[in-house]
């Protein structure tokens, strides 16, 4: 119970978070601070539910769908914003729903989960990938730094019309540039996250539980 709190909590913290992205400076250095603690939070639930023994199937797919909520808004958000392309979140969104539909109805037949020991994942390799310490640390750590440079930036280009000059103004390129390249790094580690998946979960959409007669006429 506690865990799936922490989890509609930062679903909640997002929406308050793109209300300050849009107020003046120092709100908006505030809201970055907060994505950083929103984050954050992402370890905490799993760290509670392990913690007082109550982890859960159900706990484990809501993280996950707290893990899209979070990610998508920022994304979208930061594609409103003009920030990032909007081929960012429109890759996101698209490889979410086709790993959650997956996951959906390997837990809905077999009961199978994405991580744990009753995971949907066959191999080592995919295991590794998808629900290691280390990938989803490296994951985590990629999308707290690109979304904490992405909230910076929108920061000081308020703090400029404000007359706030923390930087000079020839660093606006090279922050626009690097946060361009941890972006589609973040996408193409995204991706590499959630081929296993697909891979894996065919089993369940197109040799067990595809209809017979679709099955003969191909």
């Amino acid at each position: 119970m506690a865990a799936n709190i922490i989890t509609l909590g930062r679903i909640l913290l997002v929406f308050l978070v793109l209300f300050l992205f849009q107020a003046g400076f120092y709100l908006r250095l505030f809201a970055t601070m907060l994505t950083i603690f929103i984050i954050y939070l992402d370890s905490l639930d799993g760290y509670v539910a392990r913690k007082l023994g109550v982890a859960s199937d159900f706990g484990a797919l809501f993280d996950i769908t707290g893990d899209r909520i979070v990610e998508h808004l920022y994304l979208i958000f930061y594609a409103a914003m003009g920030l990032i392309s909007f081929w960012v979140p429109a890759i996101f969104v698209t490889r979410s729903f086709l790993v959650d539909t997956l996951r959906s109805v390997a837990y809905s037949r077999e009961g199978k989960t994405p991580f744990g020991d009753k995971t949907m994942m066959k191999s080592s390799i995919s295991q590794f990938l998808t629900a290691s310490r280390f990938s989803r640390g490296v994951y985590g750590v990629s999308k707290v730094v690109t979304f904490v440079l992405l909230g910076i930036i929108l920061a000081l280009t308020q703090g400029y019309d404000e007359g706030v000059r923390w930087i000079q103004e020839s660093w606006f390129s090279k922050l626009n540039i690097l946060s361009t390249s941890l972006v589609w790094t973040m996408v193409i580690f995204n991706l590499i996250r959630g081929i296993p998946v697909l891979i894996d979960g065919r089993f369940y959409l197109f040799e067990k539980y595809l209809p017979r007669t679709l099955k003969s006429d191909n």
